[in-house]
């Protein structure tokens, strides 16, 4: 699947947040995107998914404008991972990835053998399947964000739009998370996230696309994540250095300048 944004337009009330947004993300493929607090990537997040309405431009799934999708329909091709999610009720985890699957159920009807079985092979797929009887309250932020991920892939979607994946995660955790999501993209999933971490779009993005006030940039990682655009952005010192890890192989990764 290829989701396209064409032109598009979001913000609240009479004032547009973002305008011209022009992007797309296709199956196999990892965007990251990139942006100082207060830029618009969680209003572009709510727009993409229909929270909100867009005030201008397009939104197409296959080359077909999803404003006329029902939310089912869209569900079964778009899944969402958010920021954070807090409930006050002891679901199981087994329960909350379930919920993935309410995109096919019909108006009364209940999970089937079927909607277990997706739930037990996602489980299984993201090496979680020990954590199936703990409650979710229970659970630490890595874990919390593992089992949201497996409730979104429970929903088969062919697009995955994730909000900041590694927020308030330690660094092991965020290495894991990067990992499991480069692992998705390698198994045909279409993934747009976004991140705080230029180094993250070092590790796993296939492209990545800079969100400021004065529009969107969008190129490679090493083209398009570079000490000129993150001081422009982010208004610090940084240097982009290169870490050799063997067999001719480098990484690339940010480095602050404080003094």
């Amino acid at each position: 699947m290829k989701l396209e944004l064409s032109s598009v337009a979001c913000g609240y009330g009479g004032k547009n947040v973002l305008s011209g947004i022009s992007f797309s993300v296709s199956s196999g493929e990892i965007l990251c995107i990139l942006g100082p607090n207060g830029v618009g990537k969680t209003t572009l997040f709510k727009s993409v998914l229909g929270f909100l309405n867009l005030r201008g431009g397009e939104i197409r799934a296959d080359g077909e404008n999803v404003s006329g999708w029902s939310r089912r329909r869209f569900a079964r091709s778009i899944g969402y991972v958010p920021q954070a999610h807090n409930t006050p009720f002891p679901f199981t985890v087994f329960d909350v990835v379930l919920m993935g699957r309410t995109a096919y159920f019909g108006t009364f009807s209940t999970p089937g053998e079927q909607d277990r079985k997706i739930v037990e092979r996602v489980l299984e797929a993201l090496e979680i399947d020990c954590l199936r009887n703990r409650r979710f309250t229970e659970l630490s932020g890595g874990e919390r964000q593992m089992v949201l991920i497996a409730r979104a892939l429970a929903q088969k979607p062919k697009i995955l739009v994730m909000d900041e994946p590694t927020s308030n995660l330690d660094f092991g955790n965020q290495i894991r998370v990067l990992r499991r999501i480069k692992k998705l993209s390698q198994s045909g999933l279409g993934v747009v996230m976004t991140s705080h971490f230029p180094d993250h779009a070092f590790l796993c993005s296939s492209r990545v696309a800079l969100l400021r006030r004065g529009g969107l940039q969008i190129g490679a990682p090493d083209t398009i994540v570079t000490e000129k655009n993150l001081q422009d952005i982010y208004g610090v010192s940084v240097k982009i250095a290169e870490v050799s890890i063997g067999n001719g192989i480098g990484v690339k990764t940010c480095v602050p300048l404080i003094n």
